[in-house]
């Protein structure tokens, strides 16, 4: 993952050092192209903004109103899945031929994502492969669900590094400690990720603040009472992340931004929730904790960040998102 972000870097960021550039979408192609890279071994930048913009489709018309009729954004997103569908179906059936001949070789050394892993690897317990139309729902679900919110995440802690000069300082004095540890040549890995605690409290304080999932729906499974309100068995419920990291009794001056809030045990438990909580938590919790890492990282160590409109709007639809993309003015640290 850190080549992927050294790469994307390079090509989207370095070229516009002393001038400007849009955070979020920069964030989403990020995102996106690492999804692609690790989950279906696509790395060829036209196929993957081919997938890409299929999604962009999909997520407009993932909040708006179910009426399939041309030209609405649902039907727009109906025609964008049916899309996708093909060509992930086409992208599994290559790649099972591939596959299928080279293992008869012994040669799936190469074969380390999870698409091939999927093709090789039968059900542990009946022993039976996944159909072709399985993998592709899935990949359908793991694309959408792994890139569109750690995007939102990293837009927002860069917006809080480029706002808070003492917050910056110390991400990037934690960042820079690792590099030189490293060398310029070596990839970050594990070990790199758990030194980044200070980092890491900062990426979790913007989440409090501006989460990247705005909560979730549970259905009663017997009939209770809260808070005054009789909750009859069977009803769907919504249970509010944002409402629940803005509540005073959990976290004092809520809309202070205060990474300490996470030293030591941190927050009660279930007060701090943009992952879920309990059994059913967000499977790929960890994957956008280094996703998200591995791109400050690359970030803080080669650019100090100025916020260009520092009265930019935030919308939500649905998730958070600066209203013109966040612009950024990058520029060189002073060596």
């Amino acid at each position: 993952m850190d080549m992927t972000a050294r790469k994307h870097i390079d090509m989207y960021w370095n070229p516009y050092i002393k001038k400007e550039v849009k955070v979020y979408p920069l964030a989403r192609k990020y995102t996106f192209t690492s999804s692609c890279r690790l989950f279906l071994n696509i790395e060829d930048p036209e196929s993957i903004a081919m997938i890409s913009d299929g999604f962009c489709s999909i997520f407009a018309g993932f909040v708006s109103l179910p009426v399939d009729l041309p030209g609405t954004r649902f039907n727009g997103a109906i025609k964008a899945k049916n899309i996708l569908h093909r060509e992930i179906m086409e992208i599994i059936k290559k790649r099972k031929k591939l596959v299928l001949e080279d293992k008869k070789r012994s040669e799936l050394a190469a074969y380390q994502d999870l698409l091939s892993h999927m093709l090789l690897m039968p059900d542990e317990i009946n022993g039976k492969f996944v159909s072709a139309a399985e993998i592709s729902t899935y990949f359908n679900w793991v694309l959408f669900t792994s890139h569109e919110t750690t995007s939102t995440v990293i837009t927002f802690v860069l917006k809080f590094l480029a706002e808070l000069p003492d917050v910056y300082d110390a991400v990037l004095k934690e960042q820079m400690e690792i590099a030189k540890s490293k060398g310029p040549e070596k990839h970050l890995d594990w070990v790199d990720i758990q030194k980044m605690k200070y980092s890491w409290n900062v990426v979790m304080e913007s989440m409090r603040l501006y989460p990247p999932s705005l909560g979730g729906f549970k259905e009663a499974l017997t009939d209770f009472t809260y808070a005054g309100f009789t909750i009859p068995k069977g009803l769907k419920i919504h249970w509010s992340v944002h409402s629940t990291h803005k509540n005073p009794k959990y976290f004092q001056d809520p809309e202070k931004f205060d990474p300490s809030r996470f030293e030591g045990k941190g927050p009660s438990p279930y007060a701090f929730v943009p992952f879920g909580g309990g059994p059913h938590m967000c499977l790929g919790k960890e994957y956008a904790r280094v996703e998200i890492l591995v791109f400050i990282y690359n970030v803080v160590t080669r650019f100090k960040l100025e916020k260009v409109n520092p009265n930019e709007k935030i919308t939500y639809n649905p998730l958070p998102t600066p209203e013109n993309g966040l612009p950024i003015r990058l520029k060189p640290h002073q060596m």
